[in-house]
């Protein structure tokens, strides 16, 4: 038992070693590139890059903006219900995944040190995402773990967890 927990611990450090260094590289690149491309360039983000693709927000993501993006990491989709993104990802499901994907968008480019001053910000989807700034950097249930990835488009923010609107 105790090995397991030891190789888990180790496998959970070296990928946070991997996003961070992979964060902090593309934060150095980013602003050379828009939010779809800067999500591309880091594997991390290959769930929502897929899903931006099946819900035909590529364009709209690539477009002058500028926009705010809390973007989830592979292991924020992984939290999800098994299946979700699976069922999100058919064409039959586009209008949901928009709603979910939009969700996550403010207009606008809002940097951390203007997060913080907000207790909550109407996304692109149309509702209200809640801020909590008590104790670290919360968006709804989620926890920001990297912020102010600059974009030539606007700026990402990452979360820990997809956030899910009223539906």
């Amino acid at each position: 038992m105790k090995t397991s927990f030891t190789k888990f611990i180790s496998v959970a450090i070296l990928s946070l070693t991997f996003l961070t260094a992979s964060a902090s590289a593309m934060h150095h690149k980013s602003a050379k590139l828009d939010i779809v491309e800067t999500a591309a360039s880091n594997p991390a983000f290959s769930t929502l890059v897929a899903a931006v693709k099946a819900a035909g927000l590529v364009e709209t993501l690539q477009s002058e903006g500028p926009f705010t993006v809390f973007a989830p990491t592979n292991a924020a989709f992984a939290k999800l219900p098994a299946g979700t993104v699976e069922d999100l990802l058919k064409p039959e499901n586009k209008d949901k995944l928009v709603a979910i994907l939009t969700y996550h968008v403010v207009a606008g480019k809002v940097m951390a040190a203007d997060v913080v001053k907000l207790s909550k910000a109407t996304t692109v989807q149309g509702s209200d995402i809640m801020i909590d700034t008590s104790d670290g950097v919360k968006v709804n249930n989620a926890n920001v773990t990297q912020t102010d990835l600059h974009t030539k488009n606007g700026v990402i923010h990452v979360i820990d967890t997809v956030i899910l609107p009223e539906m």
